[in-house]
């Protein structure tokens, strides 16, 4: 049986909260659970094609198992116990980023980031087709982050709205802690840690369409 033990309430309430983005955004999604040195990161693609994770201290074995997000959902928001069975018999698509390696760029407010997804998502509406937005709005680049001489890291609009669709950004307000998004990158990956969760992305080294 596969076991998955998260000993604090609040960060048990953080995952289910998580995995109810997830199913919300996709009812046949499914998770990809790992564990390494005492944490357990819970990975899930987004419709944006951008990664999303969310990780907690905690114990999973095995100690890596692709789930249904429902079947999760259900143990961690109905059980309520600090040990539930995940399930099993998910198939995980694609790959994952390295666990080592990151540089940290540049730390950007989340207030600037969700301004820039409100002028992002008006955008859409305007060019949205029976699919949605096209593919090449979503990769414009709206932000770009850099750090000493090292190459700059494109911030396309489909991470930030992954960002958004996963609440992760939250209450932008204020100068509480947690009020930044911390963009690191390795040299073909690009992560946004923000306060409720992180989305990862391969970089995009296309050339840059700043949003007017």
């Amino acid at each position: 049986m596969t076991a998955l033990t998260v000993p604090d309430a609040d960060e048990r309430g953080d995952l289910g909260a998580f995995v109810a983005r997830v199913v919300r955004l996709d009812q046949m999604a499914t998770v990809r659970l790992r564990a390494s040195r005492g944490t357990v990161t819970a990975w899930a693609s987004t419709p944006f094609d951008v990664l999303a994770s969310r990780t907690v201290h905690g114990v999973l074995e095995p100690a890596d198992v692709t789930v249904p997000a429902a079947g999760l959902l259900t143990a961690l928001t109905v059980e309520r116990a600090e040990t539930v069975d995940p399930g099993a018999g998910g198939l995980w698509q694609g790959e994952l980023p390295p666990d080592e390696g990151w540089t940290t760029v540049d730390d950007v407010p989340a207030a600037e980031l969700e301004g820039l997804t409100e002028r992002g998502l008006v955008l859409a509406r305007e060019n949205a087709g029976p699919l949605g937005p096209p593919a090449s709005l979503l990769d414009q680049t709206v932000l770009t982050v850099t750090a000493g001489s090292g190459p700059p890291v494109r911030i396309p609009l489909r991470c930030l709205f992954a960002l958004s669709g996963m609440g992760f950004l939250g209450d932008t307000g204020g100068d509480e802690a947690g009020s930044a998004v911390r963009v690191s990158a390795t040299g073909s990956w690009m992560r946004l840690d923000a306060r409720y969760g992180a989305v990862v992305r391969r970089r995009v080294t296309a050339l840059p369409l700043l949003l007017a």
